[in-house]
């Protein structure tokens, strides 16, 4: 049997003031609101460890998976990132006072703006990332491997349900 939680309390008391009500998405909800909170404050600690913050990191780690020349284009971080245009702006401007990134015309085509990862950039992403990792592993040590792979095929059917697809490569 498994050790109960906050949202087992809570549940068991709307079971007794609310009989006539199911429940039960607030175990999966709550519980996955709760999960939001820890790894969130669990990265920003990690980040923080190495001058980033969790924006900053994802597009770091996403002009890193692009491969040489670690280029995309703005609208490509944009749908990586799911976030408006704005916010991927403020982004940028932050990774390139920093000296993490630039921004300029694409060979290819001339108008398009390409964002590139720095020497500087990829160095601050490879060092933070294997301490990104180790702190994912250390949040799962509670779950066995196929408890890990289970969970993460329930989240991605979840995900899935609500229309959510993978931004394009």
């Amino acid at each position: 049997m498994t050790a109960g939680d906050a949202m087992d309390v809570i549940l068991a008391q709307w079971a007794r003031e609310r009989p006539d009500l199911d429940c039960a998405p607030m175990g999966v909800i709550g519980r996955i609101s709760q999960l939001q909170r820890e790894v969130f404050l669990a990265q920003r600690a990690t980040f923080a460890r190495h001058g980033l913050d969790a924006p900053s990191f994802d597009v770091l780690a996403a002009l890193r998976r692009a491969g040489e020349p670690y280029q995309l284009t703005p609208t490509a971080l944009m749908r990586t990132a799911l976030v408006t245009s704005g916010a991927i702006t403020q982004r940028l401007d932050r990774l390139e006072e920093k000296g993490l990134i630039t921004r300029g015309r694409s060979d290819a085509d001339g108008r398009a703006v390409v964002v590139t990862l720095t020497a500087a950039g990829r160095d601050a992403l490879d060092a933070a990332l294997p301490d990104h990792l180790e702190t994912e592993h250390a949040m799962l040590t509670g779950l066995s491997a196929a408890e890990q792979a289970q969970l993460a095929g329930l989240l991605r059917r979840f995900l899935v349900s609500l229309g959510r697809t993978p931004p394009e490569a």
